[in-house]
């Protein structure tokens, strides 16, 4: 991005305004922001690693913002209804120029095509497998971006651009169908999106307290409306990195493994190590995969006993119970988990 950004100021005839705050809408972690004035930059961005990101390196930070400002980045994300939502919020606020970069897996020359439609396209310069335009804020000529709240099966909520935005997962549905009715105690969902599980697990009256774990902002603030009760309590947080106040007695998860587009089954495995790190001595874990994901030497490292309870050709749903702390895999060989239909 700093490149297309770069020449688009030195060359491309991009200017800034010289005065008062300029926005930067979702910036990535890997993104250079460098040709910016940092003083005056307010960064925008409700993945809590990527926001953790720049606020390390010294940024203004926030979640979400309604501000004006005098100029606003959108830098692309790649769900298209989204980068939408996210154009029409740069609109609304920016009280001059709005500049948008994406790369073409992104979506750009698509979005850049919409926007004529609508704008006058100042100037645009394509670099680096994407592109950069600029033109002034217009917040009428994009008010039908503005997205509402989708609404699925039981009137649960969800936000554009969150996983599975237009209805529950159908691993998550797998698991549902494998999960006991009597979990007590203290239990987390980790990586909770927009509350379709936790919507289940509070209906449990064992539970004592139920903890969301969520890292997108905007998925947590659905799961607060889909899941209103007193012992939910909900944790903006990454989920592999964040520490309960006690042990918990278990977990239930669907773990991410995609980082962007690409598969990443390290993400998975970091899950797991953090169920079995912030459970109990007696905790459990329940958790749905994809068939295809190698997760069983993390599984059978760092539990006593780790069991395939169901799924189908797409999905395998386990328990794991007792964490064992300290334990290393055997060397070469993967202790096969155990069945049952």
């Amino acid at each position: 991005m700093s490149a297309r950004l770069r020449m688009a100021l030195e060359t491309g005839g991009l200017e800034l305004p010289e005065t008062g705050r300029l926005s930067v809408l979702h910036p990535r972690a890997d993104m250079d922001l460098s040709d910016l004035p940092k003083d005056r930059l307010q960064i925008v961005q409700p993945l809590k690693p990527d926001h953790d990101h720049f606020a390390r390196m010294g940024y203004d930070c926030v979640a979400e913002s309604d501000d004006p400002v005098a100029g606003v980045l959108v830098c692309l994300p790649r769900a298209k209804a989204l980068a939408h939502m996210v154009l029409h919020q740069a609109c609304r606020r920016s009280g001059g120029m709005v500049i948008v970069d994406g790369a073409k897996t992104d979506g750009i020359d698509s979005l850049l095509k919409d926007c004529r439609k609508r704008v006058e396209i100042l100037g645009t310069i394509s670099k680096a497998h994407g592109k950069i335009f600029w033109f002034l804020s217009d917040p009428d000529a994009f008010s039908d971006w503005q997205a509402a709240p989708g609404r699925v099966e039981d009137g649960l909520v969800t936000a554009p651009g969150s996983f599975s935005a237009d209805g529950p997962d159908p691993a998550s549905r797998a698991l549902i169908a494998v999960l006991p009715s009597n979990l007590k105690g203290h239990v987390v969902d980790l990586g909770a999106g927009w509350g379709f599980l936790s919507a289940f697990l509070i209906r449990m009256p064992g539970i004592k307290t139920l903890d969301l774990v969520e890292a997108d902002f905007t998925a947590l603030a659905c799961a607060r409306v889909n899941v209103p009760d007193p012992r939910a309590r909900f944790h903006w947080a990454d989920a592999t990195a964040w520490t309960p106040s006690a042990p918990v007695d278990a977990v239930v998860m669907n773990p991410p493994f995609h980082v962007g587009r690409a598969a990443d089954p390290s993400l998975g495995r970091t899950f797991i190590e953090t169920a079995a790190r912030i459970l109990s001595p007696s905790g459990s874990l329940w958790m749905v995969a994809n068939r295809h994901l190698p997760y069983e030497t993390t599984l059978e490292t760092g539990f006593a006993k780790v069991e395939e309870v169901g799924g189908d050709s797409r999905f395998k749903c386990l328990h794991a119970q007792r964490p064992v702390r300290g334990r290393q895999p055997k060397p070469g060989k993967a202790t096969p988990i155990r069945t049952r239909r």
